[in-house]
């Protein structure tokens, strides 16, 4: 009975170019279409394989990596998804995404969510996406294909829980951690 995150492959959308912040609505809508354009590590490989249940976000990125494992999903869920990045209605500066990204994550992490869901609730989220992981591991090992934010947010609620992990989860593209109930 284990809960392993993973996150998925690298997405298939570039970064080139500079843009505004209201620009960068386009290629988040962009980038939640894209699929992935790479292969799995054997790792992760072996974690799909010895899933029980899988389970995965219901955004292209998650979906496309399970199809890379060869594995479908038990459940696609929209609780697992990434948090949306807040854009700021700004025209200027025109920055690359290389920069827009990690500056539009630090503001959310301090409070700015402008029209997307907040640090807050997002933490809401994850807090629900946990228990229904937990509940799945009732019946054995469960994958959860997500991704980066989302399954920090989760694995915080587990180990608030008392699940015991390998490592954290990391944000890289194919990275996964395994936890293991408390023990009692």
């Amino acid at each position: 009975m284990t809960i392993t995150l993973m996150r998925h492959g690298k997405p298939d959308h570039s970064l080139p170019g500079r843009r505004s912040s209201l620009a960068m609505v386009e290629w988040c809508e962009a980038y939640d279409l894209a699929e992935i354009c790479d292969l799995p590590p054997e790792r992760s490989l072996r974690l799909a394989a010895e899933a029980d249940i899988i389970v995965t976000s219901t955004l292209p990125r998650a979906i496309s990596s399970l199809a890379k494992l060869g594995k479908q999903a038990n459940r696609n869920d929209a609780i697992y998804r990434e948090v949306a990045l807040p854009v700021m209605p700004l025209a200027f500066p025109a920055l690359s995404p290389l920069l827009w990204l990690p500056l539009l994550r630090a503001m959310w992490l301090l409070g700015y969510a402008g029209e997307v869901e907040s640090y807050a609730e997002a933490k809401q989220r994850a807090i629900l996406a946990a228990d229904r992981l937990i509940a799945l591991a009732a019946e054995g090992n469960v994958l959860l294909v997500g991704h980066g934010i989302m399954n920090k947010l989760i694995a915080r609620r587990l180990r608030h829980l008392g699940w015991l992990g390998e490592k954290h989860a990391s944000s890289r593209y194919w990275s996964s951690a395994i936890y293991h109930p408390p023990v009692i």
